[in-house]
């Protein structure tokens, strides 16, 4: 435990890294949005991200959506210890600028939601659905109203992120659990969870070589979803019904989010360097730091936009890249 700027941050480690907080102690800011581009950077290679805005005031943002159809952001909040069923996490609503349009828009313990420790988002039709611990929420994109809860309690260890694939939603679990003094240990195993429409729920895949997975997202040219481990530095590539994933690529380790954003290219945040990078014909190219904390990223296709939580810091940065 450290005190940083007269507020308590409790570090949980995972294998010596640090992954995520416990609530602070105090009171949470204001929710502010900063847009336009910053000043260019004559240093910056050309083929850089630049920073395009922010928005502050979050309580440890771990992922974020883009709705296109609504151009709405959807960023769930941890709001404390990531591991606890405290039913006090949220989700923000920003509008596509990026200014915040509700900032609890769907909230645990407010009007029949149950909602802990949420994380990875995907929307499907009129759905959000959230990875909650052992959980898998469903919300109406339009109203917040819950909608849907997919137990997997006694299976699921730390379901992390969540891709909507051909034949239902698909949920990674990092295969983590707390231990004790707040930290984590990794154990395994590691999973995908799949969700089929009619929402039951059963083990995709499970394989010491998912090396904890984190962010997961489908790859609809490739038929295939594009999956980060925490514990490894190798994004891998799985298709539904192999049995293994397979290496496509070397990053730089502790990798978080990912997203498709070009054929053969995805974004990929990296807590070992604290980057956004690039990740093409299995090379990585960093496009953008440093940033501290970087969680599960999501992508705006028309603006050419990446919003990137920052869990550690309370807020999420907006970055357009080339």
């Amino acid at each position: 435990m450290r005190r940083e700027s007269g507020r308590t941050i409790c570090a949980l480690a995972v294998a010596g890294v640090v992954m995520a907080a416990c609530r602070s102690d105090r009171p949470a800011a204001a929710p502010s949005v900063v847009t336009g581009a910053v000043a260019a950077d004559s240093s910056r290679p050309k083929a850089a991200a630049h920073r395009v805005g922010e928005v502050s005031g979050l309580s440890h943002p771990e992922s974020a959506r883009y709705d296109p159809e609504l151009d709405l952001w959807f960023v769930s909040n941890i709001n404390g210890d990531p591991s606890a069923k405290d039913n006090n996490g949220f989700i923000t609503r920003l509008k596509g600028d990026g200014t915040v349009d509700v900032l609890k828009f769907v909230a645990g313990g407010r009007n029949g939601v149950r909602l802990n420790a949420p994380k990875g988002i995907a929307i499907v039709g009129d759905t959000v659905w959230v990875a909650d611990l052992d959980a898998v929420r469903g919300f109406n994109r339009r109203t917040g109203a819950q909608v849907a809860s997919v137990g997997l309690a006694g299976r699921a260890k730390f379901l992390n992120d969540i891709a909507a694939g051909p034949d239902g939603i698909y949920i990674t679990d990092t295969g983590i659990e707390a231990g004790k003094g707040g930290g984590f240990k990794h154990t395994g195993p590691d999973r995908i969870f799949r969700i089929d429409p009619s929402r039951k729920a059963s083990v995709a895949l499970e394989s010491d070589s998912l090396q904890g997975p984190n962010g997961i997202t489908w790859d609809s040219a490739g038929r295939r979803f594009v999956i980060v481990p925490f514990f490894g530095s190798t994004p891998l590539a799985w298709a539904p019904g192999d049995a293994a994933p397979r290496v496509i690529g070397s990053g730089p380790g502790q990798e978080d989010g990912v997203e498709l954003v070009a054929p053969g290219r995805f974004l990929v945040t990296s807590w070992a360097d604290s980057s956004l990078f690039a990740l093409e014909q299995g090379r990585a190219t960093r496009v953008a730091g440093p940033l501290p904390s970087p969680a599960d990223i999501g992508w705006d296709p028309g603006r050419h936009r990446v919003a990137v939580p920052l869990l550690l810091e309370d807020r999420l940065e907006f970055w357009e890249v080339p």
